[in-house]
C-alpha cells in the first residue's frame, strides 16, 4: 500500500492526506473543486488549522502529495466528502456515491476502499453493491471498510494521528486490511468491529454530545426564568463528584454534532425520540437567544444616544478558535440581529478575512463602539478586550462567566 486516493479536501480531507503522504505514502487528493486543487498544489491551505499550511507544504517538497480533479490507480481509495441532510432532515449521501462512481474504473484486485464520510447505518452496504454492479469481478478481491473521522477542529493534525479509531469491514478480512493502512500514522489504539456497529458508533458519539448541550442549554433557559446566572449554578453543581454539566451556548453547529443525529433519527423515528427532543432544543437555543437581543435591543433608551443604537455581534463561527461557519448558530443569530431596523450592527469574527454580504469590524473598535455587546462565541481573542462597565453585555457563550466565579 504505497499509492493512495484522497477523494474529498476538504476540513477532514485535506488534513488527512496530508498526514497520510507525510507518513511516506504517494498521495493524490481529489476534488470536484478546481480552484481547491490549485490552491493544494500551490501550498495554499483553503481552511484555517494550526499546522496544516507547513505540514502541507512538506508533503508538496517532498513529491508525496499532488492533487487532481480526477482519480487514478491507487492501492487504496478513501472517500472523505460531506454527507449533508435536506430540507426533511434526511441523510443525503449523494456526495458519497458520486465519490464513489469517480474511482469504480481505477478499482483493481487486491485494493482497499474507505468510507470515512459520517453516514447512515448500512451505508457502506449499499456502496459494496454499487461498486459491485459495475465490477462484479472484485466482489470477492475488493477490501471495503467504514472507518470515521473523530477529530477536533483546531487540532485535527495531532487527533488524525493520536485518537483511537473504530474501523468496520465488510469482512474480517476488509478490517484486518484497512487496519494495517491505519497504523502506518495511527498511533492511538485501533479497534475493529464491523461496518454497521463502526457506522452507528460514529452517530452514537455526536447524538450523545449533542445530548449533554441540549441539557445545558435548556438549562441555562430556566436559570434566566428564575433569575439565576447559569455560571455560578454550573460551577457549583460541577461540584457534586458524579456531575459534569456542559457549558451551555447560543446553540450548536458545525458539520457534525448539529448534523448526525439526523441521521439516526431518520432511520429510528420511534425509538430515537430523546435524541430528536435534544436536537430540536439545541436548535431552539438560538432563536431564544434572538428573541432576548430584541428584548434589550428594545428596552435599551436610544432616544438618548441621537444616533442609532450599536451591537456587536461577537463571533459568528460555529464554536471557538475556528473558521468554520457551517450551522452556525452565531451567524443565525448575527443575521437576525442585523436584519432589525434602526440599529448599527457590527459584525466581528476575527478568524475570517470577509463573509458574504457583511462588513466585518476588528474586535477591539466593535467593542469600543457598541452600546450593546452580545458574546455569541468564547474566541480567545475575546479575552484581551478589557471590559467596560458601561456597556450593556449579553453573555451567551462564558465570555464573562469567570466574573462570578
Amino acid at each position: 500500500m504505497k499509492d493512495i486516493v484522497y477523494v474529498g479536501l476538504g476540513y477532514i480531507g485535506l488534513p488527512s492526506a496530508v498526514v497520510a503522504a507525510n507518513s511516506g505514502f504517494n498521495v493524490l487528493g481529489v476534488d470536484v473543486d478546481l480552484n481547491i486543487v490549485s490552491s493544494v498544489n500551490d501550498g495554499k491551505t483553503h481552511i484555517s488549522e494550526p499546522d496544516l499550511n507547513e505540514a502541507l507544504q512538506e508533503s508538496l517538497d517532498s513529491g508525496r502529495l499532488r492533487a487532481s480533479v480526477c482519480p487514478d490507480l491507487a492501492d487504496v481509495f478513501v472517500v472523505v466528502v460531506p454527507t449533508p441532510f435536506d430540507s426533511e432532515m434526511m441523510p443525503d449521501i449523494s456526495l458519497v456515491k458520486a465519490a464513489t462512481k469517480a474511482v469504480i474504473p481505477f478499482l483493481k484486485e487486491g485494493d482497499l476502499f474507505i468510507i470515512e464520510s459520517t453516514c447512515p447505518v448500512g451505508t457502506t452496504e449499499k456502496i459494496a453493491e454499487l461498486i459491485f454492479s459495475e465490477r462484479p469481478e472484485l466482489e470477492k478481491e475488493l477490501s471495503i471498510a467504514y472507518c470515521p473521522e473523530r477529530v477536533l477542529p483546531g487540532n485535527i493534525l495531532f487527533e488524525l494521528i493520536h485518537n483511537d479509531r473504530v474501523i468496520g469491514g465488510l469482512t474480517p478480512k476488509a478490517s484486518a486490511h484497512a487496519k494495517q493502512f491505519y497504523l502506518e500514522f495511527v498511533t492511538g489504539e485501533i479497534y475493529l468491529a464491523n461496518a454497521r456497529t463502526a457506522e452507528l458508533c460514529k452517530l452514537a458519539e455526536n447524538s450523545f454530545r449533542d445530548v449533554g448541550i441540549a441539557f445545558a442549554n435548556e438549562l441555562s433557559i430556566i436559570s434566566h426564568d428564575a433569575g439565576i446566572d447559569i455560571w455560578e449554578l454550573i460551577n457549583l453543581a460541577n461540584r457534586h463528584p458524579r456531575v459534569n454539566i456542559l457549558n451551555p451556548g447560543c446553540g450548536v453547529g458545525g458539520h457534525c454534532i448539529a448534523v448526525d443525529p439526523w441521521f439516526l433519527i431518520s432511520t429510528n423515528r420511534e425509538q430515537a425520540q430523546l435524541i430528536k427532543t435534544a436536537r430540536i432544543r439545541n436548535d431552539v437555543k438560538s432563536d431564544w437567544c434572538i428573541q432576548q437581543a430584541k428584548i434589550a435591543i428594545d428596552e435599551f433608551d436610544q432616544v438618548s444616544l441621537g444616533r442609532p443604537l450599536r451591537v456587536a455581534c461577537m463571533g459568528l463561527a460555529f464554536k471557538p478558535d475556528v473558521d468554520d461557519l457551517r450551522q452556525s448558530p452565531a451567524l443565525k443569530i448575527g443575521t437576525a440581529i442585523a436584519k432589525i431596523e434602526g440599529i448599527d450592527t457590527l459584525m466581528v469574527e476575527p478568524n475570517v478575512e470577509s463573509i458574504p454580504d457583511f462588513i466585518l469590524t476588528e474586535s477591539n473598535e466593535a467593542y469600543e463602539l457598541a452600546d450593546i455587546v452580545i458574546w455569541l462565541v468564547d474566541h480567545s481573542d475575546f479575552r484581551a478586550l478589557k471590559k467596560d462597565p458601561s456597556k450593556a453585555e449579553i453573555d451567551f457563550c462564558g465570555m464573562r462567566a469567570g466574573d462570578c466565579q
